[in-house]
This record gives structure tokens, C-alpha cells and sequence, in this order.
């Protein structure tokens, strides 16, 4: 079994989209739209086989939770991006742009070298080897 893919909703579709293809090497798939709904979708696909749905209507609300904090619920994901170099690098490119950074490049107790970042949206990304 795997997991297929992880679905957000984002008031900006585009804006979310490019993130992900600029910073992740993720390719997207054509733009779904039904006008009945007022929905759009992308499915952005990594080279892993995972994939991340994008998902925007109108009528949803804001997330109400604080990005700095924990709460019951999908938290974060992760990307291996294959070295602490790496891990390192995308993490300062990120920073530059403006991205918030949650937590800098560390080992973790449980061994894993990481950061931790908000995409645009102040979902979590771990950025790992």
C-alpha cells in the first residue's frame, strides 16, 4: 500500500501551484474546473509517484488554526530532497523569498535531519534528507 496523494484547499489555486513546480519539481497535471460547484483542482505529481491535489471553491472557510502551533489533524508532510546539503539549500532558498521557517535545519531525536517551512498557504512542509 502507499499513500496516492494529500489534498489542500488554498483560496489562491495558482499561486499554490507554482509553488510546488518552483521549489518542489513537481509537474501539474491540466486544471480541472466544474462551473456547477465553482471548483477547481490541479494534481501536482513528484518523481516519488506521490501526488498533492490542490483544491479551490469559494464557499471554504479559512482555517482557523494557528500555522505556529499543534493541533488534532493532518500536521505537515514531508519531502526527501537526498542530502543535509540539500536540506540546508532549500531552506535558505526559501527563507529568502520570504517563506516562513518554523524550524531551522537540526537532528531530531528520532534521527531525522530536517527543517520545517509554511508553503504560502501555513501549511507545514518538513524538508528532509
Amino acid at each position: 500500500m502507499k499513500i496516492e496523494h494529500i489534498a489542500l484547499w488554498t483560496k489562491d489555486i495558482e499561486k499554490l501551484k507554482d509553488f510546488y513546480l518552483n521549489y518542489f519539481n513537481g509537474v501539474a497535471g491540466n486544471k480541472y474546473y466544474n462551473p456547477t460547484k465553482n471548483f477547481a483542482s490541479y494534481f501536482i505529481s513528484f518523481s516519488s509517484g506521490a501526488r498533492l491535489e490542490l483544491m479551490q471553491m469559494s464557499t471554504i472557510p479559512k482555517n482557523l488554526n494557528d500555522v505556529y502551533r499543534q493541533y488534532h489533524g493532518l500536521i505537515h508532510f514531508a519531502f526527501s530532497v537526498g542530502s543535509e546539503e540539500k536540506v540546508n539549500a532549500l531552506t535558505n532558498r526559501l527563507r529568502s523569498l520570504g517563506c516562513r521557517i518554523v524550524s531551522e535545519p537540526r537532528y531530531t531525536g528520532d534521527g531525522y535531519y530536517e527543517s520545517c517551512i509554511l508553503d504560502p498557504d501555513g501549511n507545514r512542509i518538513e524538508i528532509t534528507v
